[in-house]
């Protein structure tokens, strides 16, 4: 089943498919999100984050789902707006540091604005000036990183789709020394983004 006849028949609310995409295929997604918050300090458990992105999803007759316009995964989709809608329903202060918290909402933060950017919209061309200035905003912000490496991690990672066993190799280092360099890239690019917010 693609993903344009799941949200068809989850607008539809067929109960066969809402159960079997929200219980068992959303089932890692929702895990790695619950892992997450729980490092943020929030605690959620598996069938919270079930009923709260399902009624998110779905209501007002399903408006937010409707606004899916399949330019990334849906799964990759549903990650983005469920951490976002997560931490709000929770209402958490989320500190400057640069450990994981900021790390861990930032990171969803940057695989949106890096999608968006890396791959071209076949839509309306208002649509592509959008995907154009993603991509403008992107490389602005990775340029005026203070530790260049940084950027060009995090660009290899992003935008050239290295992963990062590929990345570990090409720079000779182990992959838990790459997960530092990526952790501390993604709390600089962080300081760097709310520093230009409040200029």
């Amino acid at each position: 089943m693609n993903e344009k006849a799941i949200v068809e028949a989850l607008l539809e609310r067929d109960p066969f498919v809402t159960r079997l995409f929200f219980h068992r295929n959303c089932r890692p997604l929702f895990v790695g999100l619950i892992n997450r918050l729980a490092k943020g300090g929030v605690r959620w458990e598996l069938d919270e984050v079930v009923d709260e992105v399902y009624m998110l999803l779905m209501e007002d007759d399903g408006r937010r789902l409707r606004t899916f316009q399949f330019e990334s995964s849906l799964y990759q989709w549903i990650k983005v707006v469920a951490l976002r809608h997560l931490l709000r329903k929770r209402g958490q202060v989320i500190e400057l540091s640069l450990d994981d918290a900021p790390y861990i909402i930032e990171q969803d933060v940057l695989d949106e604005s890096m999608a968006h950017a890396a791959v071209p919209s076949s839509a309306a061309s208002d649509e592509e000036q959008r995907t154009a200035e993603a991509r403008a905003d992107v490389e602005r912000l990775l340029a005026r990183m203070p530790n260049q490496r940084y950027a060009d991690v995090l660009r290899k990672l992003h935008i050239e789709g290295y992963s990062n066993e590929e990345l570990a190799a090409q720079m000779r280092i182990r992959l838990p020394n790459l997960y530092n360099i990526k952790r501390r890239a993604m709390a600089q690019l962080q300081q760097l983004a709310l520093a230009e917010a409040k200029a």
